[in-house]
């Protein structure tokens, strides 16, 4: 299930920037070639940064890829790690809870003052910051079952399990990973040769 909304969020991430880098191409080119400006490829590159961002902060959410200083972590009992993953968890769902509620208040007063963006286009701003509140709210509820998940493990007595899930990356396993992905790419790359 982590997987499959791994890839849905990750496609969606890929779309928003591919239409933005064609979009810019497309400006970059009028400009240059017919000194015709579309007059909203900022105002557009504004707002899929916004969406991607809270897209990110759930993909690396997902694949363990924030950074977390692990220098004492692995030398530690498994208990002990244990105990730090759970905080470490508990730690990023606070800060997700944190983003929902201020941007909450961002939509609340954009409701309130019915606000615009102060570009040519004058888009009203209740609607690409109501998809980055949805981004914001999905990272939210995705801590928020992790958190779950490391408290239902640690009541069971899965240690193993919870610091499997929810330990830092070790060097080791990102150098797997990568390999893994070269692999799959490179055999991706030689079936697609041989259709051709």
């Amino acid at each position: 299930m982590s997987a499959r909304i791994e890839t849905v969020l990750a496609t969606a991430f890929g779309v928003i920037f591919i239409a933005l880098s064609l979009l810019i191409t497309v400006e970059v080119l009028m400009r240059k070639l017919f000194g015709i400006s579309l007059e909203g490829s900022y105002e557009l590159g504004g707002y899929a940064l916004a969406v991607g961002s809270t897209l990110a902060f759930t993909l690396a959410l997902l694949g363990r890829n924030h950074i977390r200083i692990d220098i004492l972590h692995e030398r530690m009992p498994a208990g002990v790690q244990a105990l730090l993953n759970l905080v470490s968890v508990l730690m990023m769902a606070a800060f997700s809870a944190l983003l929902g509620y201020l941007a909450f208040g961002v939509i609340r007063d954009t409701l309130d003052f019915h606000a615009t963006a102060q570009t040519p286009w004058a888009t009203p701003l209740i609607y690409p910051q109501s998809i980055w509140y949805a981004g914001q709210v999905i990272f939210m509820v995705a801590s928020l079952v992790l958190v779950i998940k490391a408290i239902y493990w640690l009541l069971r007595g899965r240690i193993v399990h919870l610091n499997d899930y929810f330990q830092p990356k070790s060097v080791k396993q990102e150098l797997n990973e990568e390999l893994e992905d070269l692999a799959k790419r490179s055999t991706d790359a030689g079936d697609g040769s041989k259709e051709i």
